[in-house]
Parts: structure tokens; sequence; C-alpha cells
């Protein structure tokens, strides 16, 4: 393929995600990013406190979810939980992660649908370990025993379903389906907790995504409502 056949491609496939976020950027610079720099300073700030001898333990008390605790303590630490880093992981792709994925999906989406968004995938993620562990290893669906005890926390499922939507509303249809198929790799590669829970993230967002477009084709058009009058060679009503 030659470079100006890449470069058509590349302009077809994030052309208009580009265009939105370069906008939303020369307008507002800084100030497009309130929510992403928000979530990476509350991310490291808890990086740094549970590495304190005396940190520990509240982060843990405020963010760590696990699919032995209560539904109702599961879903009160769900949201802190999203911004508790890993502690089997670096850091700093946590924050990578937010500040890449979250930064293009909020000058794209705004911050409320990104927010949105992420917490429905996080939310999916935890919901799904108490299912699986309540399958058992015995189903390609489920978890062993000892998975109860996982803490539970990070931004990569919601990171997973920020990108799965943005994709989605820019039609990217080639990084979508490279989402798709990345977490279906890392699933067969490794089929840990995380790993599945990315896959319910994706069929959480993919399920949003088919909602929201069957929703969007249903929607009847003004210009249609306008015309019907005329058409039928009523008068027009007057308001």
């Amino acid at each position: 393929m030659t470079r100006a056949a890449l470069l058509r491609a590349a302009r077809t496939e994030w052309g208009p995600l580009y265009a939105a976020v370069w906008g939303t950027v020369v307008r507002r610079r800084l100030g497009a990013f309130p929510l992403t720099l928000f979530a990476v300073a509350l991310t490291a700030t808890f990086q740094l406190v549970q590495n304190q001898p005396w940190g520990f333990r509240p982060v843990q008390l405020v963010g760590s979810v696990q699919a032995q605790l209560p539904w109702w303590l599961a879903l009160l630490r769900t949201p802190l939980s999203l911004f508790v880093p890993a502690l089997d992981l670096p850091v700093w792709g946590a924050l990578a992660q937010v500040l890449v994925v979250f930064g293009i999906a909020e000058a794209a989406l705004g911050p409320r649908r990104t927010l949105a968004v992420a917490y429905l995938a996080t939310l999916a993620g935890t919901m799904y370990a108490r299912l699986a562990v309540a399958i058992g290893p015995g189903s390609p669906l489920g978890l062993p025993p000892h998975a109860a005890r996982v803490v539970d926390t990070g931004p990569s499922a919601a990171v997973v379903g920020l990108a799965l939507y943005v994709a989605w509303r820019f039609r990217a249809w080639w990084t979508f389906g490279a989402v798709v198929l990345a977490m279906v790799a890392e699933v067969f590669a490794k089929p840990n907790l995380a790993g599945k829970e990315h896959i319910a993230a994706v069929v959480t967002v993919l399920a949003l995504c088919g909602a929201q477009e069957a929703l969007h084709r249903r929607k009847p058009r003004r210009d249609a409502h306008r015309e019907t009058p005329h058409r039928s060679g009523a008068p027009a009503s007057r308001s």
C-alpha cells in the first residue's frame, strides 16, 4: 500500500474523531479535559497513598472490590475502584490509559457521557466477576472460587469500554474491530479475572451501541413531518 493510500485510509478511519477532538481542544484548551485531569490526579493520589504504611488500609476500604464482598458494599466501592491502580501492575500504565483514552473520549463525547460509559463498563466487570465465581470453573464463563478474593481495581475495563464506544460513535470500524479482537485474544491467552471482565465490558458496550443505533434509526425525521401535509394535499397548519 502506498503512502497516499495509507493517508487516505487513516483519514477515513480517524478523520471525524480527530476533527472532533481537535476542535474541542482549540476552543477550550485545558478546559476540554477537566474529568481526565481529575482522574489522573486521583489515580496518582491513590497510588501514593496506598504505598504508604498508613495508607493501604484506607484505600482498600474506599476502593477495593472483591467478588466475595456483599453486593451493597461492592456497589459503594465500585465508583472509586476505577481510580485505584491495580497492585500487580505498574502505575504508569494506568495513568497513561486514563490520560490518553479518557482525554480523547472527553474531548469527543463530553465529560458526562465519558464518565457514564466508563462506569457502565466498570460495573459490568464487577457484576460479571460475582456471576463467574457463582458459575464455577466447569464453564468457559466461570471462574474458580479463589477468584472471589482477587482485588479488582483499576481503569482497564473503563478504558476498553470507552475505546469501543468512541470507535463506534465516530465510525472507526477498523479500530472498533481491533479492540474487540484484542480483548478476545487476551482472554484466550490468559483466561483470568481481568481478561474475562474486559469481555464483559465489551459485551455491555456493544449492547449499548446496538440500542442507541436502533433508537437512532427508529427516530422520525423532522423533515418528513414537515413535508407530510403537503404531500397529502392538506393545508399546512398554523401555530
